[in-house]
């Protein structure tokens, strides 16, 4: 079946074609390279995975309850909305915003797939080109996986969020190499860590769990990869290149926070669009969830050099300026052991499992 034909509204067939324009770069230098980039090259080998093979797939998922979390959690818990929907429309409004959070992290994965290629293409430094290989592989096992898990688990796609694919398209048609960088592994990779990790330690479901606990052990390196490639690049801006770059961050930031308010699902379902967005504008757990969504973009900014007056000021407007003092390096540290726990934990269950049918078979057989 195609993909088309399960969307929650028409998307048109064929290519979205957005123009590249900027240098491939070739570099005939091949010594050593820095150590911090070939070091996480390295893990980036090492650490390679199949989504088919690593993700117990048969593990079940209820797609009404996909999440499997407390009804509080829901965007508009508590609004004159939520109040007149009886059970079957919120069961519906469940699938409806599953489809819609996934799809979007389906087409970010993309979209972070197509950026990592770009930057092979254009980084001026081989070492940042073979850890983008690496990426690119990531990438392309990250779309894999949330299209396999939306066509098997949920049935139903959103098209991409318009704040998403204009950050997308800002980074992919700048000419400069590093704006690639700064747009995905910077803004989009980190905006997108974040919020796996709410939804990996909220959701009551084994799968989704496993899913984005694997995918986060990934993107924890993605985003050291921008810092690190940025980091030393941005010492040397001039004051007028290094103010371009960051109204380009807050550009991004107002246009990622957007990211998140479901507009298209309150479309979809007939809702009251206005009254919805206000809601959850005001709601105290989306509130922090949006701040939690910054909680690695804040610290990386800062430290890659972009921490102007303007910079600060969006973030103090935005709420999230406080997760400048964050560990990024420990959370990011955190979010590749967890997903080696769950792995163990998971083998551990399976065996035990295992033990289980392997005894019932034998009394049977007595």
């Amino acid at each position: 079946m195609s993909t088309y034909d399960i969307y929650s509204s028409p998307v048109p067939p064929g290519t979205w074609d957005v123009p590249a324009t900027g240098a491939a770069r070739f570099s005939w230098e091949y010594g050593d390279g820095r150590p911090y980039l070939l070091d996480l090259y390295q893990r980036g080998k090492d650490k390679q995975w199949d989504a088919v093979k690593r993700i117990d797939w048969d593990q079940p998922v209820n797609p009404v309850r996909v999440m499997e979390t407390p009804d509080e959690l829901v965007p508009i818990y508590g609004s004159r909305q939520w109040d007149k929907l009886n059970q079957g429309e919120r069961e519906e409004m469940g699938r409806h915003l599953s489809s819609w959070l996934f799809s979007q992290f389906l087409h970010g994965e993309q979209g972070a797939l197509t950026v990592a290629a770009r930057i092979v293409e254009s980084v001026p430094d081989m070492d940042s080109k073979f850890y983008a290989a690496t990426q690119v592989m990531d990438e392309a096992r990250h779309v894999e996986l949330f299209n396999r898990f939306i066509q098997d688990k949920i049935g139903l796609f959103y098209p991409i969020n318009d704040d998403l694919a204009k950050l997308l398209a800002d980074a992919l048609s700048d000419s400069r190499w590093d704006l690639p960088y700064l747009g995905m592994q910077v803004l989009i990779e980190g905006l997108a860590l974040a919020a796996f990790g709410v939804h990996r330690d909220t959701t009551g479901n084994p799968l989704v769990k496993q899913l984005l606990a694997y995918v986060m052990q990934d993107e924890a390196r993605h985003v050291a990869f921008g810092r690190l490639a940025l980091r030393d690049y941005y010492a040397g801006l001039t004051a007028a290149e290094r103010a371009d770059r960051e109204e380009f961050v807050v550009e991004g930031c107002y246009l990622m926070r957007s990211r998140f308010i479901a507009r298209e699902v309150w479309e979809r379902l007939g809702f009251d669009v206005a009254e919805c967005v206000e809601f959850t504008d005001r709601s105290p757990t989306q509130v922090a969830f949006r701040q939690f969504l910054f909680s690695r973009i804040v610290p990386c900014v800062k430290d890659i050099g972009l921490w102007g007056p303007k910079v600060q000021r969006a973030y103090v407007d935005l709420g999230v300026i406080d997760a400048a003092g964050n560990n990024l390096e420990a959370l990011m540290r955190d979010d590749e052991d967890t997903a080696d726990r769950l792995e163990r934990e998971h083998a551990a269950d399976l065996a035990a499992r295992r033990q289980e049918v392997d005894a019932a078979i034998a009394s049977a057989a007595e």
